[in-house]
């Protein structure tokens, strides 16, 4: 007697795929990650990595093998956001996908498994992208915007030592606003993340920018409690 294959099922039921929305930051604009597909649909157009996601491995697991696959990028700490559903989204098949975004420091990057190439874009300035990825882009910007008021952002862009203009540019240009100088420095010393690593000379002008790193434990207790950073 024949019996069901197990995950065989009777009825249509949509596929899974992720889609990884990766930030870096080269010190005046906010990059965002894309692959050009080697593949129809949507050969040569530019999208977002990922790919379907295998029987046997969760979603996340999914989202950092295809992030790796199609670009090179290894152990990336990648956080779930959002659920796109919409019917048509795939002329495939109906495809349901998890998406997932990651503050990482700008590295080579090269296009392997079904991606042609791989390569840093401005956020101000993407070509038309594949499926739904735009919409995904803006959803994961808006996700990215509402999340530095409540942890700190910065250890995953920045070099590990910076300036205070450095990371005020970073805020900036993430949020699209203009800080007064000193009241973001004043604000941004009082959260107790920064460490000065300065070794000044004592006749250093004052024009000249004092250099921080981040302090790793304040860091991630930061980002473990709620806390709302106001700038």
């Amino acid at each position: 007697m024949e019996t069901d294959k197990m995950y065989c099922y009777k009825y249509p039921h949509p596929a899974v795929t992720t889609d990884c929305v990766i930030f870096g930051y080269d010190g005046s604009d906010l990059k965002l990650l894309l692959i050009e597909r080697g593949i129809e649909p949507y050969k040569g157009k530019w999208a977002l990595p990922g790919g379907f996601m295998r029987i046997d491995e969760t979603a996340e697991e999914c989202a950092k093998r295809e992030l790796c696959e199609e670009t090179g990028l290894n152990n990336v700490e990648v956080r779930q956001f959002h659920a796109f559903t919409g019917v048509d989204r795939d002329p495939r098949e109906r495809v349901v996908t998890i998406s997932y975004c990651a503050l990482v420091r700008l590295s080579e990057v090269k296009g392997g498994d079904d991606a042609a190439e791989a390569s840093w874009f401005s956020v101000e300035r993407l070509p038309q992208l594949a499926f739904d990825h735009q919409l995904i882009v803006d959803a994961a910007y808006k996700y990215l915007r509402e999340r530095i008021y409540f942890e700190p952002i910065g250890f995953d862009l920045l070099p590990e030592v910076f300036t205070m203009p450095m990371l005020q540019h970073l805020y900036e240009t993430i949020l699209g606003v203009k800080f007064d100088r000193r009241n973001f420095a004043g604000k941004m010393r009082k959260t107790g993340i920064l460490e000065s690593v300065d070794d000044r000379a004592e006749n250093t002008p004052t024009r000249v920018p004092r250099k921080y790193k981040f302090n790793r434990a304040k860091y991630e207790e930061c980002r473990q409690r709620i806390v709302r950073f106001e700038f």
